[in-house]
Parts: C-alpha cells; structure tokens; sequence
C-alpha cells in the first residue's frame, strides 16, 4: 500500500523514461492511494500529450478511464489545515503536500520521482528507485 503521486501515475499510465520503474513499482506493491488532486494533475499531463501531439484525445480518454480504474476507492479528501502546515514548513508546493498529508495519515510511503519532496519530507517520501531495491 502505497500513495502515488500525479507523476508516479502518469509513469505508469503513458510511455515515459520512468515507466519500466513505475511498472516495476506496480509489480512489487499494487495498492495505490492518492488524494483527489490526482484527477486533475493527471489529466493535465495528459492534455500536454495531446498538445504535442503524442495521443489523440480518445487515447487520452482511455488513459484517463484506466486511471479511474486504478483508483476506484482509492482516492480522498485530504484536511486544508494539515497541507497548509506543511506547504508553510517546507518548501513544497500546496499541491505536492496533499500527496505527504495523505501518506502520513495513513502512516505509509509515498513513492515519487520528486526530489524536492524526497529532500523535504525524507520520512515519508521515497523515491521509485528506493522503494523497488
């Protein structure tokens, strides 16, 4: 069980440099978890594929049904209070911090290709070649 970040997902879902790493991340745990943010950050990435020209809008309307697949009961609200907290002690942004605040409510990792993250939250966030050594 793990939280996964918009590009995490995004890694899994569309041809990347990262997406042997997301599917080995896949193989070895997968339960993922994410805030509701995903949903928007995801579909963003996948218009910036069809903007250049890398899907059409039926392959990023497939992606996206496959996404809402993967998080079928997965995904949550997370407390405004908790991630203003942190996006105020760190140098993370507000968006980013929803993905820690849901990590650490349910006492798990979160796995991500994000180093700032890994940097500023070293006890929660990890990145995907640590999580499959």
């Amino acid at each position: 069980m793990i939280i996964a970040d918009a590009n995490l997902i995004a890694y899994l879902l569309l041809k990347t440099e990262k997406s042997d790493l997301a599917e080995q991340v896949f193989a070895r745990d997968a339960e993922w978890y994410a805030p509701i943010l995903w949903r928007s950050e995801v579909r963003n990435i996948v218009i910036n594929y069809i903007r250049h020209n890398l899907l059409t809008l039926p392959e990023a309307q497939g992606v996206m049904e496959k996404a809402h697949a993967l998080f079928a009961d997965r995904e949550y609200i997370v407390l405004s209070d908790q991630v203003l907290e942190l996006a105020a002690t760190s140098r993370c942004t507000a968006y980013d911090c929803e993905y820690v605040a849901l990590a650490q409510q349910f006492e798990i990792s979160l796995v991500t290709a994000d180093k700032q993250l890994i940097n500023e939250f070293p006890e929660i966030a990890v990145s995907l070649e640590d999580f499959i050594a």
